[in-house]
């Protein structure tokens, strides 16, 4: 942008300027013969060009101020909109932490709507999500007890509300509330009765994750693959139609029904099962091989 100094000795310079000017034509063509009238005419439409080209300028002044000043708008915009964006966020990540099952809900919502509005969050959001479930958590037994189990009930419902709402919105077939291009860290976790099906995930990290309850992931794409090294599947693990762009099993041990079906492809190297009475369906060419009482390798067949 020019200086206020600068247009003042611009405006000073091109009034000396018109002044020498007129001084040179009034000597040079006020003679008053036929000729000057002609030079006068070149000088007028010379002038005319020198004007025109002024005003040019002109306009291209104006135009880079409105630009700067649409730019230093948006700019402002841009930055309130983050300042709401982090204050919503800290507002329910706040609520996450409180010792009051409705309050924890109430963040998980806020943090959902935040996520729909501001995709340019939604990794970072879902990551928060994640941290929360991979905290320490013993699920409560299947029958209350007594009331000191209210507080694990209640907060088996919130995982449960925040474990349905990742797999809700990484659902392709739902366009309008489908989050792409999410990776899940879920390490450690301890998930009851998880329900991923039909979903689309770049990568899911369930490294040392237990899964109580029914672990449904039926269809079901890891389009750069999903790692459930050290797993464990305390009830069903249901894996029919999953598409693994990479799969690691390495020390996963599944205890209760298991089934891949036929349509998918897994590396079991280094997982184990327990031989009960269940029905377990491995992916083609994977076969059980003793390895102590009640227990068996998974191997690849030849």
């Amino acid at each position: 942008m020019l200086s206020t100094r600068t247009i003042t000795l611009w405006a000073i310079g091109l009034a000396v300027v018109a002044a020498g000017s007129t001084a040179v034509l009034l000597i040079a063509l006020g003679s008053g013969e036929p000729r000057d009238g002609v030079r006068l005419d070149v000088v007028r439409t010379a002038s005319g060009i020198v004007l025109g080209t002024g005003g040019g300028a002109a306009l291209l002044l104006t135009a880079r101020r409105q630009r700067s000043t649409e730019l230093d708008l948006r700019q402002k915009d841009h930055d309130a909109t983050e300042r709401r964006v982090t204050e919503m966020y800290g507002k329910a990540a706040d609520q996450l932490g409180s010792d009051k099952a409705p309050v924890r809900l109430a963040g998980l919502y806020a943090l959902e709507r935040l996520t729909q509005h501001h995709p340019a969050h939604r990794q970072t959001i879902v990551n928060l999500v994640c941290a929360y479930l991979r905290m320490p958590f013993t699920p409560p037994p299947e029958v209350r007890v007594g009331p000191r189990d209210a507080h694990r009930f209640e907060e088996l419902e919130v995982r449960r509300t925040a474990t349905g709402l990742l797999a809700e919105h990484l659902r392709p077939d739902r366009a309008e509330a489908f989050w792409a291009d999410i990776a899940l860290d879920l390490s450690n976790a301890t998930l009851v009765k998880l329900v991923l099906t039909r979903a689309q995930v770049r990568t899911a990290s369930f490294v040392g994750t237990t899964f109580t309850g029914p672990a449904t992931f039926r269809g079901t794409t890891f389009t750069r693959g999903a790692d459930f090294r050290e797993a464990r599947f305390r009830g069903l693990a249901d894996f029919r139609r999953v598409g693994f762009g990479e799969s690691a099993f390495r020390g996963a041990v599944f205890e209760g029904e298991t089934d891949f079906g036929v349509h998918t492809d897994a590396t079991l190297t280094g997982a184990r099962t327990r031989t009960r009475d269940v029905r377990r369906k491995w992916p083609d060419g994977w076969v059980e091989r003793a390895d102590g009482p009640d227990w068996a390798a998974l191997v690849h067949g030849s």
